[in-house]
C-alpha cells in the first residue's frame, strides 16, 4: 500500500511539472498526450473555421493541422492535454490568451495570431508591434491604448472594437478590414520615442475627440496612400500651398493626387500614392504642421496671391472649392492627371493630380510680402490690372461697360483713405474675382464667385460709415458689377 502511494504521488508530480511546461518534462507531457488522444476526438486536418467550442472540454482532443481561423475557444478546458501540432494552439501564450480573453498589458510582438477569436476580449495596453492577426476576430474587443505599429489587419474583423488611445502607425490595414461601428475618441498616428515625443493625436486638437462612427470615416481606406484628413475649418487655399511646399520639399515622395473624397458630414480626404517606402506618417505631420502655419501667420489676400501663381495649384484649389461648394450629392472625385507643360494645362485620364514641380516652394512670398510681413499692396494691384484688362469691351452702348465699371472700383479701393492696407488688398481680390466671374461659363462657379465676393464687401465696408467715400462708391458700382455679369443686384 506504501508503495501504490508513493508511485501515485509520483505520478502526480512529474504530471505537474509537465502541466507547467517545466524543462525536462515538457517531453513527458507530449509522449502522453500522443497515446491518449488516440482514443479521443479527432479533428485532425479539419476545417473548423468559425467554429464554437464556448466552454467545451477538448481533453485528448487531436486538432493537429486543423483550420482554426477564427474558431471560437473561450473558457474551454483541459486544452492543454489536446494535441495542437501545426496551430497557433501549440503556443501557451496564443492557448492562454483565446481561452481567457484577456491580454491586457501583455506583449505579443511579432506573434503570429492569424485567424485567431478574439471577440470581446480585453486587450487593453497590450503591444501588437509587427504582430500577425490578419483574418482574426477582434469584435467588439477592447483595444484601447493599445500599440498596433506595423500590425497586419487584412481581413480582420474590427467591428466594434473600442480603439481610443490606440497607436496605429504604419498599421496594415486593407479595404477588407472591417471597422463599422468601432468606437473611438481618438488616436495616435506614432509611437512616442526618447527623440520624438510628439504622438501625432488625431484630432489634433487634445480638446477634441471623434464624433460617433467618425473614426471608420476618417482611416478608411488607408491603403498605401498618403491619406490627409481635414474635418473642420478646410481653406483650399492653405490645403494647396502646403501640398505645394511638400511635393517641392520631397521631390523623391512622388506625391501624385488621387482623389477628393467626403468622410462624414464635414470631413474632407485627400488620398495620394508615394514612392515605395515612403514615411506617411513623417509626411502627414510635415503637412498638417505647414498647413496650420499658413492659415494661422499668412493674410487671406497673401494666400490667395499665393495659390494663383501657379497654375497646378490653382487647378487643385479650384477643385477643392468646387467640390466643397456644389458637391453635395457627391462623396468622392477622382482626378485627372494635370500637368504643366510651357504653361498650358495638359488633361490625361486616370492618373491623378501631378502636383509634383521643378518651382520654388510657394511658402517663399517674396514680391507679395514684404520682409515686415506688410502685403505688397502693389503687386495685388498689378495683378488685378491686368485681369481686367483680359475682359472684352461693351458690344452694346446702352449696357454697362463692365471693365470701365471694375476699374473704376478699383480705383476707389486702393484712393479710400478710410479702409487699411490689408483691406485694401482683400477688396482688390474680389474685384479680381469679379472680373474672373465675367469670363467663366460655369453658372454654379459664377455664384460662388460673386457671392463670396459680395459677401467680402459687406464685411469689409460694415465697419465705417455709410458717408465714407468708399463706402458710397461701392453702393453705387456694384449694383451694375452684378447686372454687367448677369446676375440680381
Amino acid at each position: 500500500m506504501p508503495i501504490v502511494i508513493v508511485t501515485i504521488a509520483i505520478s502526480c508530480y512529474l504530471s505537474w511539472k509537465a502541466l507547467t511546461c517545466s524543462p525536462g518534462f515538457l517531453w513527458r507531457m507530449q509522449a502522453v498526450i500522443a497515446i491518449v488522444t488516440k482514443g479521443g476526438n479527432c479533428f485532425k486536418e479539419a476545417n473548423l473555421t468559425d467554429a464554437d467550442f464556448t466552454g467545451a472540454t477538448l481533453k485528448f482532443c487531436d486538432l493537429r493541422k486543423a483550420d482554426l481561423t477564427r474558431t471560437r475557444f473561450s473558457k474551454v478546458k483541459a486544452l492543454e492535454y489536446a494535441r495542437l501540432d501545426n496551430t497557433y494552439l501549440a503556443n501557451p501564450q496564443i492557448r492562454q490568451l483565446v481561452v481567457t480573453l484577456d491580454g491586457q498589458s501583455q506583449n505579443f510582438d511579432g506573434l503570429n495570431l492569424e485567424g485567431v477569436n478574439l471577440q470581446g476580449a480585453n486587450l487593453q495596453d497590450a503591444s501588437f508591434i509587427g504582430t500577425n492577426l490578419n483574418n482574426a476576430n477582434l469584435q467588439n474587443a477592447n483595444l484601447s491604448k493599445a500599440i498596433l505599429k506595423q500590425a497586419q489587419l487584412d481581413g480582420t474583423d474590427m467591428t466594434g472594437a473600442i480603439l481610443t488611445g490606440a497607436c496605429i502607425e504604419d498599421w496594415g490595414i486593407t479595404g477588407s478590414t472591417k471597422l463599422e461601428d468601432v468606437q473611438c475618441d481618438y488616436v495616435f498616428m506614432r509611437l512616442e520615442t526618447k527623440d520624438n515625443p510628439n504622438r501625432l493625436r488625431k484630432p489634433d486638437n487634445w480638446g477634441e475627440t471623434f464624433a460617433l462612427g467618425e473614426f471608420a470615416d476618417f482611416i478608411k481606406p488607408y491603403v498605401d496612400t498618403l491619406d490627409l484628413y481635414h474635418s473642420q475649418d478646410i481653406d483650399p487655399r492653405a490645403i494647396s500651398i502646403a501640398l505645394k511646399n511638400l511635393s517641392t520639399n520631397h521631390p523623391e515622395q512622388e506625391l501624385r493626387f488621387v482623389a477628393i473624397e467626403r468622410r462624414g458630414n464635414n470631413g474632407l480626404n485627400l488620398r495620394f500614392t508615394t514612392a515605395a517606402g515612403a514615411d506617411k506618417s513623417e509626411l502627414s505631420h510635415q503637412y498638417f504642421r505647414d498647413y496650420a502655419r499658413i492659415k494661422k501667420e499668412l493674410p487671406l489676400t497673401v494666400q490667395l496671391r499665393l495659390a494663383e501663381r501657379d497654375a497646378e495649384i490653382r487647378t487643385l484649389k479650384d477643385t477643392i472649392e468646387q467640390f466643397i461648394q456644389t458637391g453635395t450629392h457627391q462623396s468622392k472625385i477622382q482626378a485627372e492627371t494635370i500637368q504643366i507643360i510651357k504653361g498650358e494645362l495638359v488633361m490625361t485620364q486616370n492618373k491623378g493630380i501631378n502636383i509634383h514641380s521643378g518651382g520654388g516652394s510657394i511658402g517663399d512670398i517674396s514680391g507679395l510680402v514684404g520682409g515686415d510681413g506688410v502685403v505688397n499692396l502693389g503687386t495685388i494691384s498689378g495683378n488685378v490690372t491686368n485681369t481686367l484688362a483680359q475682359l472684352p469691351e461693351s458690344e452694346e452702348p446702352s449696357e454697362p461697360n463692365l471693365k470701365e465699371l471694375l476699374t473704376q472700383l478699383q480705383q476707389a479701393i486702393e484712393n479710400a483713405s478710410d479702409l487699411s492696407t490689408p483691406d485694401k488688398a482683400d477688396l482688390l481680390e474680389q474685384v479680381q474675382a469679379l472680373a474672373e466671374a465675367k469670363q467663366t461659363e460655369e453658372p454654379a462657379k459664377k455664384e460662388g464667385l460673386t457671392r463670396k465676393a459680395r459677401k467680402m464687401f459687406e464685411a469689409t465696408l460694415s465697419s465705417l460709415p455709410q458717408t465714407a467715400s468708399i463706402v458710397e462708391a461701392c453702393t453705387k458700382l456694384l449694383p451694375m458689377i452684378l447686372k454687367g455679369l448677369g446676375l440680381p443686384a
